[in-house]
């Protein structure tokens, strides 16, 4: 008895199981690009209008740029975060998208480098501050951008 409960019950979570994968495949893509698409448009916008929390940390890592001000910076860089996610909202644009926001993740990580005293405690790298922990979060970011992009299939000509 306990093997046909054993075998009925490895059925049911075997058939649970793939139909759960089903719908991650069927729904993760579409999922990550929205998500994407929200969170740059979303956290972009407050740039160009001052009321990002991350205002000060970017002026302060772009002010030893050779040409434009801190707040020309801010505004380049808000609208740049909001094209990437806008190309995220759409499937033809998001290699775009991915281009785009890799490029955008170079000066992110900046003041890891640049402003360590703002982004380390006691300048450990183990220990980061929330400010380092909010940077080093888009590791996640990037990760699921090169997911995104390796699923993307090159639409065939037709001859």
């Amino acid at each position: 008895m306990k093997e046909i409960i054993k075998k009925f019950d490895k059925k049911i979570i075997d058939k649970l199981d793939q139909s759960t994968i089903t719908i991650m495949r069927k729904t993760s893509r579409i999922a990550i690009r929205l998500s994407f698409g929200i969170i740059f448009i979303w956290f972009g916008i407050l740039k160009p209008l001052h009321l990002s929390p991350a205002e000060g940390l970017l002026k302060a890592t772009v002010v030893w740029l050779p040409f434009g001000s801190a707040d020309t910076w801010l505004i380049i860089i808000g609208w740049w975060e909001v094209i990437i996610g806008i190309c995220f909202l759409f499937e033809k644009t998001t290699r775009l998208a991915i281009i785009l926001l890799l490029t955008q993740m170079i000066g992110t990580f900046m003041p890891l480098v640049f402003l360590p005293e703002v982004t380390f405690q006691s300048n450990n790298i183990l220990l980061p501050t929330l400010e380092g922990q909010y940077i080093i979060k888009n590791l996640i970011i990037i990760s699921a951008a090169l997911v995104l992009g390796g699923e993307i299939t090159r639409s065939k000509k037709v001859t």
